[in-house]
């Protein structure tokens, strides 16, 4: 099994997209990306749009030989979308490489109307149907019944987790369960994983209490004991207090708990995290965004920062 972390905020952008290749199949999960479009009151930097420009490549190269596509829920980070913004992946760009995969997708009927509606115009612009495949089995794959999008009962609704096995090795993909609910982490540990990519608490929120901070805390130290490589990403990396979360987990189970780009050998890249210090050290001229989302300006001048380059 070779599992390909392609977007994640570690990485410098929102998501949770990867591809797994077992002997006959390649499988990529959630191909979408999203900047976060307003933090600290400031768009997406243009280096942060290079680096989703490349991403945002890398997800459509993917997709060209994928064998099944595997979407968890419809949030604009983790799926194409018929109305993207300039930042995110739009479904023109990848309409011709979803006709030949498998498609295996979260069901509508606990989403927002706003979600269903999106998945609604993505089936009709793909012109395929998105099968709800919750609760089901498929050979290498499994699929959970559907999971809190964070904590039960809330406005975001729910998502879907998937289990892969094959001759090597058990990897789960569980998105955006945040470990602010039971219920998901019993799933994953009942499916004995050796891998698990899964979206941390959203600490950057202030929102979120001691006491829910606590609670997810404490089931993923449940679940750090138990799994070889544990990989937190997406929701608690959005600011540079989620790394110190993810290091004393680490520390404190003596177990492999690590970000997404730990796992692809690469730097640690919190662009969302750091966006202030990008527009304090590489200034935007006024008025770039609104050019960029009409195709007159580009991001080329953008894509050195710190010896960082957006190849």
């Amino acid at each position: 099994m070779r599992i390909k972390i392609l977007g994640t905020e570690s990485l410098g952008v929102r998501g949770l997209s990867c591809t797994v290749e077992t002997k006959n199949r390649k499988i990529i999960f959630d191909p979408g990306i999203a900047l976060g479009y307003q933090r600290h009151g400031l768009l997406p930097h243009p280096y942060q749009v290079a680096v989703g420009e490349r991403i945002r490549q890398e997800i459509i190269t993917a997709l060209k030989n994928s064998t099944d596509i595997v979407i968890s829920h419809f949030h604009g980070d983790h799926v194409p979308l018929v109305n993207a913004n300039p930042y995110q992946l739009a479904a023109h760009q990848v309409a011709s490489l979803f006709q030949k995969p498998r498609l295996w997708c979260k069901g509508t009927h606990d989403l927002s109307s706003a979600m269903e509606k999106r998945c609604r115009h993505l089936s009709e612009f793909l012109g395929r149907t998105l099968p709800n495949v919750e609760g089901r089995k498929n050979s290498i794959l499994s699929f959970s019944c559907p999971v809190p999008h964070g904590e039960a009962n809330n406005r975001l609704g729910t998502v879907m987790m998937t289990r892969i096995e094959d001759e090597e090795r058990v990897f789960v993909h569980a998105s955006d369960i945040q470990f602010l609910d039971g219920k998901a982490v019993s799933q994953i540990q009942a499916w004995k994983p050796d891998v698990v990519l899964a979206s941390g608490p959203p600490i950057y929120l202030k929102s979120l209490s001691l006491t829910k901070r606590m609670k997810a805390w404490n089931n993923a130290m449940q679940l750090a004991g138990e799994v070889d490589t544990l990989i937190l990403d997406h929701h608690l990396l959005r600011c540079e207090e989620g790394y110190r979360f993810l290091d004393d987990l680490s520390s404190m189970t003596g177990n492999k708990v690590i970000c997404a780009a730990d796992f692809m050998g690469c730097r640690r890249c919190p662009l969302e995290a750091w966006r202030q210090r990008l527009y304090r050290e590489m200034p935007v001229p006024e008025g770039w965004h609104e050019a960029y989302s009409h195709r007159k300006v580009d991001t080329k001048r953008y894509r050195d920062w710190q010896g960082w380059k957006v190849s």
